[in-house]
């Protein structure tokens, strides 16, 4: 394979190597499966990977509970999963401490031609909105690292749909991989099952291509960690939205190797729905019914670890409300013929971050990880339980703990037990507010689309935005202090356009137009809003969050019904005062405050999002997006003028 590019595929390498490979692939045992009864083009893909990567044999997978079972106890045995006694089939394990978040550094989105994949950013400046990587060096890069990297290893060859089989927005999928850690996850996460290979016929064989190792052939020669295979120091994921396709090398762990999650749901799925016209977004999907039995849809798009599951689960404190999950963390939107926007939840699981988590702020999603969840890198108890920061108060202060680097731990002592990205990773049913519409392939109509960040200083609780326009500008300048799942180290707040700046498959200023271009004659738009649960004064929060947000929920959906609830700002529709419930809040709440517009702030935050989106969208932003930055300013200095 010298000097071929290995990630082109069965559509130029497999004419080459057809009368080699087929032999080849002969003599690789199938523990599972029978690859002569797949579409062909299935065959072909594996044919051609088989050949490269050299696996000792073959699993294909039907996602079944049996296989699930299996696959758990084979983990158990190898001492990789621990069972956790006190919790109904949920176990619990740890990485390489090198091995625990998202790689944004390291992954690339790879085009023939740059600036399809990234913006034009100003002289001098770093590029944030995605990484390219050209096609030569591509191919230089898998080259040295995926010929026979899963050597004496098996290979699971994965058939996932990412959404309801019948939905018209459906994607199929074939992850390969050598990972049994990341074959049980996407059981829970995917809609693992042989019918896809039936669907990808039926859609003439298309089907997102996915090619993940954990880096480490047998025998392994570096010293493994926590007995956690991966290999960080050539780790690297790698997005060809053209070829729809995505080969990720190093990281075992959460989305750098669950690659129906961000690679798939984000960046190859907004390319495809850029090309077909629809949306794929980092967003909730949830459902608010008042007390007349009204039901709204929305859906919010926040940083991760910035409350997307929380306000997802949320349980309602105002009486006759309540709220359904479609979805905690992926939209997918297509208006239909009758110009209604529909929105589907792709995935088939939740793959929740734990420190924080806990009855105050998330009791729904408490309830749901007691049941058949995987637990990764978070503290366990001596009696069989999970522990994390955050659910101090709700643990008995004399457990015996042990910290997520194996290290004994008290309730009160110093230190951080559980990573600060350590995760739960729940089947969907286990959810008990699923909403009974959450597997519907139609998907559920949006009223509303709610943007959001951690914004310490100067944004409102919430504001609307008076058109289409405005909206998209409101939500390219979301800005948010960083979280752990990235790879950053304090709390700056950073710029983060639509909560995707780690997830852009294309061109970030196309990708804004896309969103403009949304906006046709006959289609009912829904109203955007951005929401700020964290402005504080004098260290303190000004909004008690968590449940209450109900509140804010509330008022929105009385907006999207045309109720005289607001009032004109330089930044937007802000509610009137006393207009939305505050009866029976915990502790009083200071309205004016929390909706000040502090002058040098506003007008220092726009010259810096003008600033930004000068620097890293350059001459790829939207003209339009532009103007309403011009236009905000001037409001602002009319404003305090």
């Amino acid at each position: 394979m010298a000097g071929k590019p290995v990630w082109e595929g069965e559509d130029q390498i497999f004419q080459e190597v057809h009368e080699l490979v087929v032999p080849e692939l002969g003599k690789v045992p199938v523990i599972k499966g029978n690859l002569s009864t797949l579409p062909q083009n299935v065959q072909k893909f594996i044919s051609h990977w088989v050949t490269i990567l050299q696996p000792a044999s073959i699993f294909i997978a039907d996602g079944s509970q049996s296989e699930y079972n299996a696959f758990a106890k084979q983990l158990l045995d190898a001492g990789i999963f621990k069972k956790l006694t006190k919790l109904n089939e949920c176990y619990a394990c740890v990485t390489d401490p090198d091995d625990v978040a998202r790689v944004e550094g390291k992954t690339y989105i790879c085009t023939k031609e740059k600036y399809d994949a990234v913006p034009h950013v100003a002289e001098g400046v770093e590029g944030h909105l995605a990484k390219w990587l050209g096609i030569d060096q591509l191919a230089t890069e898998l080259g040295s690292r995926m010929p026979g990297c899963m050597k004496g290893r098996t290979m699971y060859v994965i058939p996932f749909s990412m959404g309801p089989l019948t939905s018209p927005l459906a994607k199929y999928c074939i992850e390969l991989t050598d990972s049994l850690y990341v074959m049980i996850n996407m059981i829970i996460m995917t809609r693992v099952t042989t019918e896809v290979f039936a669907a990808i016929e039926k859609a003439n064989g298309e089907f997102v291509r996915a090619v993940h190792s954990i880096g480490c052939p047998l025998p392994v020669t570096r010293k493994l960690v926590n007995n956690w295979p991966c290999n960080p120091p050539k780790t690297i994921i790698t997005h060809i939205p053209e070829k729809r396709t995505i080969v990720s090398f190093g990281s075992g762990y959460g989305g750098n190797s669950l690659l129906g999650k961000k690679c798939l749901a984000l960046r190859i799925a907004g390319k495809i729905a850029y090309d077909e016209g629809w949306m794929a977004e980092h967003m909730l999907i949830m459902s608010v019914t008042n007390p007349k039995g009204k039901e709204f849809f929305v859906t919010a798009a926040f940083p991760s670890a910035c409350g997307k599951t929380n306000l997802a689960m949320l349980e309602s404190v105002l009486p006759g409300y309540t709220i359904k999950t479609i979805g905690d963390d992926i939209a997918w939107m297509k208006f239909n013929d009758k110009g209604e926007l529909r929105a589907i939840n792709p995935e088939f699981g939740y793959f929740g971050v734990a420190p924080g988590t806990n009855f105050k702020s998330n009791p729904n999603a408490m309830r749901m990880i007691m049941n058949n969840t995987l637990f990764t890198n978070v503290a366990t108890t001596a009696s069989g339980d999970v522990y994390w920061q955050g659910r101090e108060k709700e643990m008995d202060a004399s457990e015996d703990i042990t910290t997520w680097m194996g290290e004994k731990f008290k309730i009160g002592q110093a230190g951080v037990p559980a990573h600060p990205n350590s995760r739960f990773t729940a089947p969907v049913r286990e959810c008990p507010c699923l909403h009974p519409k959450w597997n519907d392939p139609e998907g559920v109509p949006i009223s509303a689309i709610i943007f959001g960040g951690r914004r310490p200083e100067g944004v409102p609780l919430v504001i609307e935005a008076r058109s289409w326009a405005q909206g998209v500008t409101l939500g390219a300048s979301v800005k948010s202090e960083a979280t752990a799942a990235a790879e950053f180290k304090n709390k700056q707040i950073m710029h983060d356009p639509m909560a995707m700046r780690p997830f852009f498959g294309y061109n970030a200023g196309k990708y804004f137009q896309h969103w403009l271009d949304m906006e046709k004659p006959g289609r009912k738009m829904p109203k955007i809003f951005h929401v700020n649960w964290f402005r504080q004064k004098d260290g303190k929060f000004l909004w008690p969050g968590y449940c209450e947000n109900v509140r804010v929920l509330d008022w929105i959906t009385r907006r999207t019904e045309g109720e005289d609830i607001a009032v004109d700002t330089p930044i937007g529709l802000l509610p009137k005062k006393g207009s939305m419930n505050m009866e029976n809040l915990p502790e009083p709440v200071d309205w004016d405050e929390l909706f000040s517009l502090p002058k040098d702030y506003w007008l220092a935050d726009v010259a810096e999002s003008r600033k930004y989106f000068q620097d890293q969208v350059g001459s790829d932003m939207p003209k339009k997006v532009m103007e309403q930055v011009d236009e905000l300013e001037e409001r602002l200095k009319k404003y305090f003028a």
